[in-house]
Protein backbone atom coordinates (compact mmCIF):
# COMPACT_ATOMS: atom_id res chain seq x y z
CA UNK A 1 0.00 0.00 0.00
CA UNK A 2 3.23 2.38 0.55
CA UNK A 3 4.01 1.86 -2.74
CA UNK A 4 0.46 3.09 -4.51
CA UNK A 5 0.21 5.72 -2.57
CA UNK A 6 3.98 6.73 -3.64
CA UNK A 7 2.79 6.09 -6.85
CA UNK A 8 -0.15 8.26 -6.72
CA UNK A 9 1.91 11.25 -5.61
CA UNK A 10 4.26 11.12 -8.06
CA UNK A 11 1.85 10.73 -10.90
CA UNK A 12 -0.18 13.83 -9.76
CA UNK A 13 3.17 15.59 -9.33
CA UNK A 14 3.87 14.82 -12.72
CA UNK A 15 0.33 15.87 -14.04
CA UNK A 16 0.93 18.97 -12.16
CA UNK A 17 4.24 19.32 -13.91
CA UNK A 18 2.37 19.21 -17.15
CA UNK A 19 -0.20 21.97 -16.23
CA UNK A 20 2.47 24.56 -14.90
CA UNK A 21 4.44 24.27 -18.14
CA UNK A 22 1.68 24.67 -20.15
CA UNK A 23 1.39 28.23 -18.08
CA UNK A 24 4.31 29.51 -19.36
CA UNK A 25 6.70 32.55 -17.80
CA UNK A 26 3.97 33.44 -15.56
CA UNK A 27 4.53 30.63 -13.27
CA UNK A 28 8.30 30.79 -12.99
CA UNK A 29 7.74 34.76 -11.94
CA UNK A 30 5.64 33.31 -8.96
CA UNK A 31 8.16 30.68 -7.95
CA UNK A 32 10.54 33.06 -7.76
CA UNK A 33 12.49 31.55 -11.33
CA UNK A 34 13.43 28.32 -9.65
CA UNK A 35 17.13 28.45 -9.65
CA UNK A 36 17.17 31.65 -7.26
CA UNK A 37 15.80 29.73 -4.42
CA UNK A 38 18.01 27.05 -2.04
CA UNK A 39 17.51 26.15 1.67
CA UNK A 40 15.39 22.93 3.36
CA UNK A 41 11.47 23.26 4.52
CA UNK A 42 10.59 21.21 7.24
CA UNK A 43 6.71 20.23 7.67
CA UNK A 44 5.03 17.51 10.06
CA UNK A 45 1.63 16.99 11.33
CA UNK A 46 -1.13 15.20 9.67
CA UNK A 47 -0.82 11.85 7.95
CA UNK A 48 -4.52 12.97 6.05
CA UNK A 49 -3.13 16.24 4.40
CA UNK A 50 0.64 14.29 3.87
CA UNK A 51 -0.08 12.94 0.45
CA UNK A 52 -1.41 16.52 -0.86
CA UNK A 53 1.63 18.45 0.38
CA UNK A 54 4.46 15.67 -0.87
CA UNK A 55 2.97 16.14 -4.25
CA UNK A 56 3.30 19.58 -3.98
CA UNK A 57 6.79 19.74 -2.43
CA UNK A 58 7.69 16.77 -5.09
CA UNK A 59 6.90 19.11 -8.24
CA UNK A 60 8.21 22.47 -6.48
CA UNK A 61 11.55 20.16 -5.92
CA UNK A 62 11.73 19.67 -9.10
CA UNK A 63 11.76 23.10 -10.51
CA UNK A 64 13.60 24.57 -7.63
CA UNK A 65 16.33 21.57 -7.31
CA UNK A 66 18.42 23.77 -4.41
CA UNK A 67 15.33 23.31 -1.71
CA UNK A 68 14.93 20.68 0.03
CA UNK A 69 11.55 19.95 1.50
CA UNK A 70 10.72 17.17 4.02
CA UNK A 71 7.17 15.95 5.04
CA UNK A 72 6.65 13.80 7.99
CA UNK A 73 3.75 12.19 9.62
CA UNK A 74 3.63 12.63 13.56
CA UNK A 75 -0.49 13.14 13.30
CA UNK A 76 -1.91 16.69 13.22
CA UNK A 77 -1.15 17.15 17.40
CA UNK A 78 2.66 16.11 17.44
CA UNK A 79 2.82 18.23 14.34
CA UNK A 80 1.85 20.89 16.53
CA UNK A 81 4.20 20.28 19.21
CA UNK A 82 6.70 20.21 17.27
CA UNK A 83 5.87 23.18 15.14
CA UNK A 84 5.38 25.25 18.29
CA UNK A 85 8.83 24.16 19.76
CA UNK A 86 9.75 25.64 16.35
CA UNK A 87 11.35 22.40 15.21
CA UNK A 88 9.10 22.78 11.74
CA UNK A 89 8.25 25.69 9.60
CA UNK A 90 4.86 24.06 7.97
CA UNK A 91 2.27 22.02 10.30
CA UNK A 92 0.14 20.01 8.00
CA UNK A 93 -3.43 19.76 10.05
CA UNK A 94 -6.66 17.79 9.49
CA UNK A 95 -8.83 19.97 12.09
CA UNK A 96 -7.76 23.71 13.53
CA UNK A 97 -5.51 24.21 16.03
CA UNK A 98 -6.75 24.11 19.56
CA UNK A 99 -6.25 26.21 22.56
CA UNK A 100 -3.84 24.40 24.28
CA UNK A 101 -1.60 24.48 21.33
CA UNK A 102 -1.66 28.50 20.78
CA UNK A 103 -0.63 28.85 24.15
CA UNK A 104 2.02 26.88 23.28
CA UNK A 105 3.28 28.63 19.88
CA UNK A 106 2.66 32.25 21.57
CA UNK A 107 4.74 30.92 24.94
CA UNK A 108 7.11 30.47 22.05
CA UNK A 109 6.34 33.51 19.93
CA UNK A 110 5.44 31.67 16.81
CA UNK A 111 3.09 33.69 14.60
CA UNK A 112 1.25 31.29 12.15
CA UNK A 113 -2.11 31.64 10.20
CA UNK A 114 -4.44 28.94 9.10
CA UNK A 115 -4.31 28.45 5.53
CA UNK A 116 -7.24 26.13 4.38
CA UNK A 117 -5.63 24.17 1.48
CA UNK A 118 -8.24 21.22 0.42
CA UNK A 119 -11.79 19.80 1.86
CA UNK A 120 -11.87 15.40 3.03
CA UNK A 121 -14.49 13.58 3.26
CA UNK A 122 -13.67 11.47 6.59
CA UNK A 123 -14.58 8.05 5.32
CA UNK A 124 -15.93 4.94 7.55
CA UNK A 125 -14.83 1.65 5.79
CA UNK A 126 -15.99 -1.81 6.37
CA UNK A 127 -14.76 -5.11 4.35
CA UNK A 128 -16.49 -5.72 0.67
CA UNK A 129 -18.33 -8.90 2.05
CA UNK A 130 -20.28 -6.85 5.08
CA UNK A 131 -24.00 -6.69 3.66
CA UNK A 132 -24.49 -2.99 5.65
CA UNK A 133 -24.43 0.11 3.43
CA UNK A 134 -25.14 2.79 5.29
CA UNK A 135 -25.24 3.75 9.40
CA UNK A 136 -26.78 6.48 10.98
CA UNK A 137 -24.71 8.53 13.37
CA UNK A 138 -26.15 7.27 16.44
CA UNK A 139 -25.48 3.39 15.48
CA UNK A 140 -21.57 4.74 14.89
CA UNK A 141 -21.69 6.50 18.11
CA UNK A 142 -22.86 3.08 19.66
CA UNK A 143 -20.25 0.90 18.51
CA UNK A 144 -17.10 4.02 18.64
CA UNK A 145 -18.77 5.34 22.03
CA UNK A 146 -16.19 5.29 25.23
CA UNK A 147 -18.88 3.26 27.21
CA UNK A 148 -19.55 1.16 23.87
CA UNK A 149 -19.36 -2.47 24.80
CA UNK A 150 -20.97 -3.79 21.18
CA UNK A 151 -19.04 -6.48 20.06
CA UNK A 152 -20.49 -8.39 16.60
CA UNK A 153 -22.82 -6.56 14.26
CA UNK A 154 -25.82 -8.44 15.42
CA UNK A 155 -25.56 -6.33 18.54
CA UNK A 156 -25.61 -2.54 16.74
CA UNK A 157 -28.75 -1.31 17.88
CA UNK A 158 -31.07 -1.08 14.73
CA UNK A 159 -29.31 -2.65 11.87
CA UNK A 160 -31.65 -3.56 9.41
CA UNK A 161 -29.47 -6.50 7.83
CA UNK A 162 -28.81 -9.98 9.26
CA UNK A 163 -25.02 -9.91 9.59
CA UNK A 164 -23.79 -11.15 13.03
CA UNK A 165 -19.88 -11.14 11.99
CA UNK A 166 -17.47 -10.04 15.17
CA UNK A 167 -16.72 -6.95 15.23
CA UNK A 168 -13.08 -5.53 14.95
CA UNK A 169 -12.49 -1.97 14.94
CA UNK A 170 -9.45 -0.04 13.35
CA UNK A 171 -8.37 3.48 14.00
CA UNK A 172 -6.09 5.89 14.64
CA UNK A 173 -4.31 7.19 17.12
CA UNK A 174 -4.85 9.93 19.54
CA UNK A 175 -2.16 12.35 18.19
CA UNK A 176 -4.20 12.02 15.27
CA UNK A 177 -6.48 15.36 13.94
CA UNK A 178 -8.85 12.46 12.01
CA UNK A 179 -9.20 10.90 15.42
CA UNK A 180 -9.96 14.53 16.92
CA UNK A 181 -12.33 15.16 14.41
CA UNK A 182 -14.69 11.77 13.73
CA UNK A 183 -14.84 11.40 17.65
CA UNK A 184 -16.29 14.66 18.46
CA UNK A 185 -18.47 14.70 15.33
CA UNK A 186 -19.87 10.74 16.37
CA UNK A 187 -19.33 10.72 19.70
CA UNK A 188 -20.17 14.19 20.83
CA UNK A 189 -16.60 15.00 22.30
CA UNK A 190 -13.21 15.05 21.22
CA UNK A 191 -10.89 12.16 22.58
CA UNK A 192 -13.85 10.25 23.72
CA UNK A 193 -13.53 6.07 22.09
CA UNK A 194 -14.09 3.14 23.29
CA UNK A 195 -10.26 2.15 24.24
CA UNK A 196 -10.27 -1.78 22.75
CA UNK A 197 -9.93 -0.91 18.72
CA UNK A 198 -7.26 -1.50 16.69
CA UNK A 199 -5.17 1.65 17.26
CA UNK A 200 -2.96 2.48 14.11
CA UNK A 201 -1.35 5.42 14.91
CA UNK A 202 -0.64 7.63 11.82
CA UNK A 203 -0.47 4.11 9.67
CA UNK A 204 -3.76 4.32 7.67
CA UNK A 205 -2.17 1.07 5.88
CA UNK A 206 -2.65 -1.10 8.96
CA UNK A 207 -6.27 0.32 9.04
CA UNK A 208 -6.41 -1.38 5.26
CA UNK A 209 -5.00 -4.45 5.61
CA UNK A 210 -6.79 -5.11 8.99
CA UNK A 211 -10.34 -4.36 7.68
CA UNK A 212 -9.68 -6.36 4.29
CA UNK A 213 -8.35 -9.32 6.15
CA UNK A 214 -11.74 -9.24 8.90
CA UNK A 215 -15.31 -10.15 7.68
CA UNK A 216 -16.23 -8.12 10.50
CA UNK A 217 -13.52 -5.23 10.05
CA UNK A 218 -14.32 -1.32 10.40
CA UNK A 219 -12.16 1.68 10.37
CA UNK A 220 -11.98 5.37 9.16
CA UNK A 221 -9.39 7.75 7.67
CA UNK A 222 -9.34 10.25 4.53
CA UNK A 223 -11.59 9.71 1.82
CA UNK A 224 -8.16 10.37 -0.43
CA UNK A 225 -7.03 7.01 1.50
CA UNK A 226 -10.17 5.46 0.60
CA UNK A 227 -10.03 6.14 -3.21
CA UNK A 228 -6.43 4.90 -3.24
CA UNK A 229 -7.68 0.93 -1.83
CA UNK A 230 -11.08 1.23 -3.22
CA UNK A 231 -11.11 -2.24 -4.67
CA UNK A 232 -10.35 -3.60 -0.95
CA UNK A 233 -12.89 -1.71 1.06
CA UNK A 234 -16.38 -0.78 1.08
CA UNK A 235 -17.19 3.26 2.29
CA UNK A 236 -20.49 2.64 4.18
CA UNK A 237 -22.79 5.84 3.68
CA UNK A 238 -23.80 8.16 6.72
CA UNK A 239 -26.82 8.83 7.50
CA UNK A 240 -26.26 12.15 10.00
CA UNK A 241 -30.58 12.90 10.14
CA UNK A 242 -31.47 13.71 6.33
CA UNK A 243 -30.66 10.15 4.90
CA UNK A 244 -28.23 7.63 3.87
CA UNK A 245 -25.06 10.35 2.17
CA UNK A 246 -22.06 8.47 0.41
CA UNK A 247 -18.62 10.47 0.78
CA UNK A 248 -17.74 12.31 -2.38
CA UNK A 249 -16.57 15.80 -3.47
CA UNK A 250 -19.63 16.73 -4.63
CA UNK A 251 -21.67 15.56 -1.25
CA UNK A 252 -18.66 16.92 0.52
CA UNK A 253 -18.91 20.64 -1.16
CA UNK A 254 -22.49 20.88 -0.81
CA UNK A 255 -22.11 19.90 2.86
CA UNK A 256 -24.73 17.11 2.11
CA UNK A 257 -22.10 14.54 3.35
CA UNK A 258 -22.57 15.26 7.01
CA UNK A 259 -21.53 15.35 9.74
CA UNK A 260 -17.90 14.14 8.44
CA UNK A 261 -16.76 16.43 6.01
CA UNK A 262 -14.56 18.69 6.87
CA UNK A 263 -11.48 21.14 5.93
CA UNK A 264 -7.92 20.55 5.60
CA UNK A 265 -4.94 23.18 6.56
CA UNK A 266 -1.23 23.79 6.15
CA UNK A 267 0.38 26.38 9.12
CA UNK A 268 3.33 28.18 7.72
CA UNK A 269 5.04 30.31 10.42
CA UNK A 270 5.44 34.03 10.06
CA UNK A 271 9.00 33.98 10.74
CA UNK A 272 9.66 31.24 8.29
CA UNK A 273 7.60 32.80 5.79
CA UNK A 274 9.86 36.20 5.51
CA UNK A 275 12.41 33.09 3.51
CA UNK A 276 12.31 33.29 0.29
CA UNK A 277 11.88 29.55 -0.14
CA UNK A 278 9.78 28.72 2.29
CA UNK A 279 7.25 31.85 0.84
CA UNK A 280 7.68 30.29 -2.20
CA UNK A 281 6.49 26.76 -1.47
CA UNK A 282 3.70 28.57 0.30
CA UNK A 283 2.85 30.68 -3.08
CA UNK A 284 3.32 28.26 -5.05
CA UNK A 285 1.00 25.29 -2.99
CA UNK A 286 -2.13 27.76 -3.35
CA UNK A 287 -1.33 28.52 -6.94
CA UNK A 288 -1.38 25.11 -7.47
CA UNK A 289 -3.46 23.13 -4.56
CA UNK A 290 -6.51 22.72 -6.66
CA UNK A 291 -4.92 20.77 -9.35
CA UNK A 292 -2.74 18.17 -7.39
CA UNK A 293 -5.37 17.98 -5.07
CA UNK A 294 -7.50 16.47 -7.39
CA UNK A 295 -4.72 14.05 -8.95
CA UNK A 296 -4.34 12.79 -5.52
CA UNK A 297 -8.14 12.10 -4.22
CA UNK A 298 -8.40 15.05 -2.36
CA UNK A 299 -11.38 17.85 -2.66
CA UNK A 300 -10.64 21.16 -4.27
CA UNK A 301 -11.22 24.55 -2.62
CA UNK A 302 -13.80 26.47 -4.24
CA UNK A 303 -13.01 30.28 -5.83
CA UNK A 304 -13.79 32.01 -2.27
CA UNK A 305 -11.79 29.63 -0.05
CA UNK A 306 -8.78 29.51 -2.17
CA UNK A 307 -8.74 33.55 -2.21
CA UNK A 308 -9.39 33.55 1.56
CA UNK A 309 -6.34 30.97 1.98
CA UNK A 310 -3.81 33.02 -0.35
CA UNK A 311 -5.17 36.37 1.72
CA UNK A 312 -4.22 34.81 5.03
CA UNK A 313 -0.72 33.84 3.72
CA UNK A 314 -0.65 37.18 2.45
CA UNK A 315 -1.40 38.52 6.06
CA UNK A 316 0.85 36.72 7.90
CA UNK A 317 3.70 37.46 5.12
Amino acid sequence: MISSRRLLVVASAAALAVGVAACGSSDDEATGGGSDLSGSIRIDGSSTVAPLTEAVAEQFEAENSGVRVTVGTSGTGGGFEKFCAGETVISDASRAIEPEEVEACEKEGIAYEEVRVATDALTVVVNPENPVNCLTVEQLGAIWGPDSKISSWGEVPGLKEDFDEELQLFGPGTDSGTFDYFTEEINGEEGASRKDYNNVGENDNATVTGVEGAPGGMGYFGYSFYQENEGALKALEVDGGKGCVAPSAETAQKDEYVPLSRPLFIYPSGEALEKPEVKGFVDYYLDNVNAVAEAVGFIPLTEEQLQASKDATAKLG
